[in-house]
């Protein structure tokens, strides 16, 4: 292009039209939005989704490629797309964005064109076999909002995009055939013989369809509603109950009035619905809602517009929700960072109705007053650097929705404890801690109002007094989890006490010293199943001795510890890490240990039967969430250029921009936030710590702009790979010789300027007094 444009202008010049030097642009970098990638993770363990969402949307309109496995077989397909299948089985409206559990696929829509129009889905081998379709990668777009794939099979241009509560379909069907859509209730992931229990679909007029189910997965008992708004009347339908072969083939036709209604009920439905040759797109709008049919119909009139209006609605919120982070980065970063970013702002979605109702944990119908209720937390994963990241790039109402969902949930629960693994507001009990706990408190003492700190403190106790749950009762009473009582005990004590931490903080600072000195006890109480010998966490008996043989390397599920083994675990205590290091021998131990980790030789180790074990570097596990502080721990220890080191190797290996670009599951955004967070240059390892940890950054520069209308501001000179290191730290102009930058730092908005070099810094923030917060030494912070 540019020796185009030199010869125009040469030869102008020679018959007289230019007679100065014309500057020539230089490319600009594409914009937030056209950088995120949405098919990062759709491949490899990342578990995302390819479809339209708009930022926690209640709505996640994507492909299903297959939802025909059987419960732990549904693993690999836990978002319904995997980009390795040759077949799209059809569209569905929800999908979790990167969990490592399955459930969710509701209300599966598939276009058919021509005669001949299968109910069942067949056979990803033999397409021909059902109603599923082949597809190429190279007719898929998917961008913030939007996915359009060409179904080869139907030559059927699909289209998808979402609001808020709302998600639209476009079909283009060719104009010769006839054109069909298949409705399948019967489909969803986590499948299993009875897991529909009931389903009802009622045709209100020719345009609209409205209907309810109840399943049995994940969550053991949930409903979910639809109301589906055709922009062209149908022609004639029919609903076929599959457990019994009977169908309803309502009217036939185009007849308006009464005879158009029809109505039918059972556990295995599945509709076709026909529209004679289409002259334009047939578009689709579908608002879902777990309270009721009115609920859903009422979510369809809450957004108004066609697929191009919420297109473009929805394209807005996305560009300005992306664009809270302006980052200058080679362009692999940038497209990792924004992706990061995107799937970051999935969840908690939005789970109420747009009247305010919503079904909780007691499965029965409440309303919120003043605020969205919200759902999908996947907490275990996500206290630890998804809910922080909301905390600096979310308005303040966002995270007072977050508490005050979290907080009426407690209300509604019939165990009167936060959320543990919720989705649209039914609990699955699936992890472990009560780590709704850290995320009320961090938020409480970030200045995140909007919600009853009293009110939030009792619900924080509750949960961490009540006894049956994962044996609390012991754990109060003997000061550990004990393993004969209770599966995963190690894991769940030093849980447990860090969470008991968080609450010791927000009473403290509420000024309720009564409560704070109660559970800063309690947050001691790792040390009841750290064993000085082995220099491991471990897993102890009732009678006080710690269980035996004794694996580090060992993982098995339902075992000492939670997705992990010792290696992992044994690191885990984040209130107070310089106790810990104490307790393991002093900071060279420490580091050799940690080195030990890294560089540990995994080649007679077989992990294949733990699914959720991925992204090795020796006993280090980036993709599962217990490591994901590790690498930051060298700070603590005072060898901070060690942390550095081990960064760049985790972000070499573990993140590329491509559909097998995350090592493991997203979780819910936690795997993206970790990367935003260390290419930034810090890391929350200790959430209601209010201090971040530094490590280096992987940007040139990254402008956060914060809510308070403030910008934090992150410069690296010399960022390349011939500079791993940190060389020397400013804040606002001056010298900053600790590990670790604070909250109110950040919020207040300033420049964190690194020059990075090609060898280690080892005197830089090496002392005791430069190091992160420690319970044992800083608890007045």
């Amino acid at each position: 292009m540019r020796q185009l444009l030199r010869t125009i202008i040469a030869s102008n010049a020679l018959i007289g039209l230019v007679t100065t030097p014309v500057a020539i642009a230089q490319p600009r970098q594409a914009t937030p939005y056209d950088t995120a990638d949405p098919m990062i993770g759709t491949g490899g363990e990342g578990h995302t989704f390819p479809g339209a969402v708009a930022p926690f949307g209640m709505v996640q309109l994507s492909p299903d490629t297959d939802t025909t496995c059987q419960i732990r077989k549904c693993y690999g397909h836990a978002a319904g797309y995997r980009y390795t299948d040759p077949t799209i089985q059809g569209f569905s409206h929800t999908h979790f964005s990167g969990a490592g559990h399955s459930d969710l696929g509701d209300f599966l829509v598939m276009p058919v064109s021509g005669d001949d129009v299968q109910l069942e889905p067949g056979s990803s081998d033999d397409p021909g076999s059902g109603y599923r379709s082949r597809f190429s990668h190279s007719t898929e777009v998917a961008t913030p909002g939007y996915y359009a794939v060409t179904l080869s099979d139907y030559d059927v241009r699909a289209e998808m995009t979402a609001g808020t509560r709302v998600g639209v379909h476009r079909y283009t069907f060719p104009a010769d055939k006839a054109a069909h859509l298949v409705f399948d209730l019967r489909t969803s992931m986590y499948n299993y013989p009875g897991k529909v229990l009931w389903s009802t679909v009622r045709m209100r007029d020719d345009h609209t369809l409205t209907g309810c189910r109840q399943t049995r997965g994940w969550a053991p008992d949930r409903i979910l509603c639809f109301a589906m708004r055709f922009s062209q009347p149908l022609t004639g339908h029919a609903f076929v109950d599959t457990e019994k072969n009977i169908a309803y083939k309502g009217f036939q036709g185009p007849g308006r009035g009464t005879d158009t209604v029809a109505y039918r009920q059972g556990r295995a439905l599945v509709a076709r619905l026909d529209f004679g040759k289409l002259a334009k797109p047939l578009e689709v709008k579908v608002a879902i809602s777990s309270v009721d049919e009115a609920g859903a119909l009422n979510n369809l009139a809450s957004e108004p517009g066609d697929f191009d209006t919420i297109r473009a609605k929805t394209k807005a919120q996305w560009q300005k929700a992306l664009g809270v982070i302006d980052i200058d980065a080679p362009q692999a970063t940038r497209t990792n960072l924004y992706t990061a970013l995107y799937h970051a702002l999935i969840a908690p979605s939005v789970a109420g109705d747009a009247d305010g109702r919503y079904r909780g944990p007691d499965n029965q119908v409440h309303r919120t007053k003043g605020y969205t209720f919200r759902s999908t937390f996947s907490l275990w994963d996500t206290f630890r650097a998804e809910q922080p990241l909301l905390t600096l790039i979310q308005p303040e109402d966002v995270n007072a929705d977050i508490i005050r969902s979290l907080l009426v949930s407690q209300q509604d629960s019939p165990f009167g404890i936060l959320p543990v693994w919720q989705f649209q507001g039914r609990e699955t009990w699936t992890m472990i801690g009560y780590h709704a706990v850290p995320i009320i408190a961090d938020a409480y003492l970030k200045g995140i109002k909007g919600f009853d700190a009293d009110e939030a403190l009792r619900a924080m106790v509750a949960s961490a007094t009540y006894g049956p749950y994962g044996d609390l009762k012991d754990y109060m009473k003997m000061g550990y989890v004990p393993i004969d009582k209770e599966p995963e005990a190690a894991s769940k004590t030093v849980e447990y006490a860090y969470d008991d931490w968080t609450i010791a903080r927000m009473a403290q600072a509420m000024g309720r010293q009564d409560i704070a000195q109660r559970f800063y006890k309690r947050a001691g109480y790792w040390r009841n199943t750290f064993d000085p010998k082995t220099g491991f966490v471990r897993a102890k008996k009732s009678d006080g001795q710690f269980r035996t043989p004794f694996d580090p390397t060992a993982i098995n599920y339902g075992s000492d510890y939670t997705e992990g083994n010792a290696w992992q675990y044994s690191w885990f205590v984040p209130q107070d890490q310089t106790a810990l290091f104490k307790a393991m021998g002093g900071d060279k131990a420490v580091v050799a240990k940690l080195d030990q980790m890294f560089d540990y030789d995994n080649s007679k180790l077989d992990y294949s039967h733990a699914e959720d074990i991925a992204g090795l570097i020796g006993q280090y596990i980036h993709g599962n969430e217990p490591s994901h502080h590790v690498a930051y721990l060298y700070d603590y220890a005072g060898a901070p250029w060690k942390t550095q080191g081990r960064l760049k190797q985790i972000v070499d290996t573990q993140y590329k921009p491509t559909p097998d670009g995350l090592s493991g599951n997203d979780d819910l955004g936690q795997m993206s936030a970790w990367l935003i967070f260390t290419s930034l240059g810090f890391y929350p390892v200790t959430p209601g710590s209010l201090q971040y940890v530094i490590g280096r950054p992987f940007v040139n520069r990254a402008a956060m702009h914060l809510p308070n209308g403030k910008t934090f501001t992150v410069i690296a000179d010399h960022m390349d790979g011939a500079h791993p290191y940190v060389g020397s730290v400013t804040l606002n102009g001056k010298p900053l010789n600790r590990s670790y930058i604070t909250h109110r730092e950040i919020m207040d908005g300033g420049t964190l300027h690194f020059v990075m070099q090609a060898q280690p810094n080892k005197t830089w923030a090496t002392s005791p007094a430069s190091r992160p917060y420690s319970m044992s030494t800083t608890r007045s912070q």
